[in-house]
């Protein structure tokens, strides 16, 4: 068993809001090893919370605290899963990395609110918890956001191999690792939030298994071309988004009405690959492999128009390099609390956009 100082337990709940992924990861070797894994669904009544404090509402602050303590008591219990699954005390773990569950990024305005009540969590699951990793990189000028390229980075990075992560959760993100360069990471639009909420209103489903449903459509040129048309595309990084910009009524306002769901379906898997492949194209140059982690890398159709937009590049899961696809964020988590306990940044400034490198979170004593 590994020392205790080297566990650390990272969660992670996305802008997908379908549950919180935890990931119990071993630093003892310096590279991180991961011990175990767990998932626990969110309830219907956390989703739709959630949901319901992406906007402004009546009393939304007494919501969003209790909301928030309903969440730490959510990712205690996938500590004690993970741990339990993985034969490992608490008091054998040095600390939780806890992203906390995203209701409002606004960095233009100076702030980013990730639900949690990591005082909470550190009272229930009796481990020191590292949390709040997102305000001091905008304290710094920076979007906050994306920070797992820092990890994708040590992660995946090769001294000859020009690669690209894609994580494609609710938001899709890059990283460029083109050996000799600086890093470079930004989200590069919607992932599977839109896919998931349009699969959710006409069939009852949480999401598209394998992009099904899509494959059963056809691609709708005039709506993708509206679609792209958002400036959010064309901006240049840094820049990061989330449901405040990309939603329902997003979407909803460059529908005709008349169009078949199914092709809907078809042109919103569509708009995650084109959006990635041409920022790849705009902004990355012409890497040569594109490794896909998140949800969006079981979607057996979107991978395959990825691959389709990227003929000369090879795509696969990040399975491949030995993070399996579904856990990356988690681990990520639990490796930038790793380097908050011992000092170190946790951001990218020529990511991020912020004026240095920073130590991120707040620190929260078992």
């Amino acid at each position: 068993m590994a020392s205790p100082v080297s566990l650390v337990a990272g969660l992670m709940s996305g802008t997908s809001l379908d549950g919180v992924d935890a990931a119990l990861v071993d630093f003892s070797a310096g590279q991180p090893r991961t011990l175990a894994t767990f998932w626990l669904p969110y309830p219907a009544t956390i989703r739709q919370q959630a949901l319901q404090l992406q906007a402004a509402q009546h009393d939304e602050i007494h919501s969003a605290a209790l909301l928030a303590n309903e969440l730490a008591r959510s990712y205690a219990e996938a500590v004690r899963q993970v741990l339990a699954s993985a034969g490992v005390d608490a008091a054998q773990v040095a600390a939780i990395g806890c992203h906390g569950q995203t209701i409002r990024h606004r960095p233009a305005a100076g702030y980013s609110v990730q639900l949690n009540n990591p005082a909470l969590l550190a009272e229930l699951a009796g481990i020191t918890v590292v949390a709040d990793f997102r305000s001091r990189d905008i304290a710094a000028g920076g979007q906050g956001a994306p920070l797992v390229p820092a990890f994708h980075a040590a992660a995946f990075g090769d001294p000859e191999r020009h690669r690209a992560i894609l994580n494609v959760g609710g938001i899709a993100n890059l990283t460029d690792l083109n050996p000799g360069q600086p890093v470079r990471g930004f989200d590069c639009g919607p992932g599977n939030l839109l896919m998931d909420a349009w699969i959710e209103h006409h069939q009852g489903l949480r999401y598209d298994e394998a992009g099904n449903w899509a494959r059963q459509g056809s691609v709708l040129p005039e709506l993708l071309h509206g679609l792209l048309k958002d400036a959010f595309f064309s901006t240049s990084p840094p820049k990061s988004c989330g449901r405040d910009e990309f939603n329902t009524s997003w979407l909803a306002r460059r529908l005709a009405g008349s169009e078949r769901p199914e092709n809907v379906q078809a042109t919103l898997l569509e708009l995650t690959a084109v959006s990635a492949t041409q920022a790849i194209g705009r902004w990355c140059g012409s890497p040569r492999e594109l490794f896909v982690c998140g949800g969006g890398a079981r979607n057996q159709a979107l991978m395959a128009r990825l691959q389709h937009h990227l003929p000369n590049c090879r795509v696969a899961s990040t399975d491949s390099l030995g993070q399996p696809a579904d856990w990356v964020e988690a681990v990520a988590f639990a490796w930038l609390a790793w380097r908050t306990l011992h000092g170190e940044p946790g951001n990218l400034a020529e990511v991020t956009g912020a004026r240095g490198p920073r130590v991120l979170g707040a620190i929260y004593p078992r």
